[in-house]
């Protein structure tokens, strides 16, 4: 039996309108102007603290007040998590099938537990998993390999493949010694020749039968 344990942020969802949203009520608050989309996506990926962290050295705020923004944004987009976010075409079929034929599936993601399980039950995706490890389950956060060996272990499966989007990912996937596949159409910020991937899929449809070859490479 093979586990399957997904990425969530540009992996079964596009959260980014969202986490744009909340950014700029967190600097609108703060007397700043707006941030583009195209920089707060180039800050996602490692968590809400680094992410906050970034956007508030480009702004040149004080960093000791780092907490305390970084606990308001949290609760704001949690609050406001699906407004704008919609989960990528076909994923839900996917995760049907990946369960009736015997996959246990489980989430590592950087993402606050409170958000993550929000979104989730908010897009009708929460019944699919049986593990989720998030942003702050653990002390260490993806790319460290703890989370991810930490999500296989619940799964309990002798065979486990991580299904990202992004370098953190890769990185996470590498380190843990499991093989990874690529969602192509997902938040990666690096140029796609500085990961290697055991398979790559843009659309859903295509995952299943991605994921026999994939577990045998690991």
């Amino acid at each position: 039996m093979t586990s399957v344990i997904f990425d969530l942020d540009g992996t079964l969802i596009d959260s980014l309108p969202d986490i744009h949203a909340a950014v700029n009520r967190l600097l609108a608050s703060e007397g700043q102007a707006p941030m583009p989309r195209a920089e707060v996506q180039s800050y996602v990926g490692d968590g809400a603290p680094v992410l906050i962290r970034r956007v508030m050295a480009s702004r040149g705020m004080e960093m000791v007040r780092h907490g305390e923004l970084a606990a308001r944004m949290v609760a704001d987009y949690t609050a406001r998590s699906c407004e704008e976010t919609t989960v990528y075409p076909h994923v839900a079929g996917t995760l049907a099938a990946l369960r009736a034929d015997g996959c246990r599936l489980g989430i590592c993601t950087n993402k606050p537990e409170s958000a993550t399980r929000a979104v989730l039950a908010e897009l009708g995706l929460a019944g699919f998993f049986e593990v989720i490890v998030a942003g702050d389950s653990l002390p260490e956060r993806k790319p460290d390999p703890a989370p991810l060996l930490h999500a296989a272990r619940l799964l309990g499966s002798a065979r486990a493949v991580f299904v990202g989007d992004s370098e953190v990912d890769a990185r996470t996937a590498e380190a843990a010694a499991l093989p990874f596949v690529l969602f192509s159409e997902g938040y990666l910020r690096v140029p796609r020749h500085e990961i290697s991937p055991v398979a790559e899929f843009s659309d859903y449809r295509e995952l299943p039968a991605l994921l026999t070859v994939s577990a045998s490479a690991g």
